[in-house]
C-alpha cells in the first residue's frame, strides 16, 4: 500500500488487535487474525483475504503499520482507491477488532465512497453498513 495509517497503537492496543477478530452473524463482515506481527483482515462471507499489515514496535512503546498490501483482483475486493484503503484498514481495525467508536474515520469513508461513486446523496449508515459492517459487542 502506498499511504499507510499513522496511527500509533499503544501496547494494551496491540495486545487487542493480536487476539483478533471473528465476526458472529451475517451483519458482521470482518475476520481478523494475526500471525507474529502480520495481521490478516478477511472478508467474514468469502473469506476473501484484503488486507494483511505488518505492524512493528515504536521506540518508546506502542505499535505501528510498518508496511501493508491490499487484494487488487476486482472480483475478490473492489478497492482502488489508496485514500480509501488507508482508512479502511486503520477503520476495521479501530472500529471492528478494538471496538472503538471511530467517527472521524467514519466520516472520511462516508466521504471517499461518496466521491468514488459519484453518488453525494447516498446515505451514510448504508455506505458504512455496506463496507464495514457491524461489530458484536459480547
Amino acid at each position: 500500500m502506498s499511504q499507510l495509517p499513522q496511527r500509533i497503537w499503544s501496547d494494551e492496543d496491540w495486545t487487542q488487535i493480536h487476539l483478533g477478530y471473528a465476526s458472529r452473524d451475517m451483519d458482521e463482515k470482518w475476520d481478523v487474525f494475526t500471525e507474529d506481527e502480520v495481521v490478516f483482515l478477511h472478508r467474514s462471507w468469502t473469506g476473501n483475504g484484503v488486507f494483511a499489515a505488518t505492524f512493528a514496535p515504536v521506540d518508546g512503546g506502542g505499535w505501528r503499520i510498518d508496511s501493508a498490501i491490499v487484494e487488487r483482483d476486482a472480483e475478490r475486493y473492489r478497492g482502488t482507491d489508496d485514500a480509501y484503503d488507508c482508512v479502511m484498514l486503520e477503520l476495521v481495525i479501530g472500529a471492528i477488532v478494538l471496538g472503538e467508536p471511530a467517527p472521524a474515520l467514519r466520516s472520511k469513508l462516508v466521504e471517499l465512497t461518496r466521491r468514488e461513486s459519484g453518488s453525494a446523496d447516498a446515505p451514510a449508515g448504508l455506505i458504512q453498513h455496506s463496507a464495514l459492517g457491524l461489530r458484536s459487542n459480547s
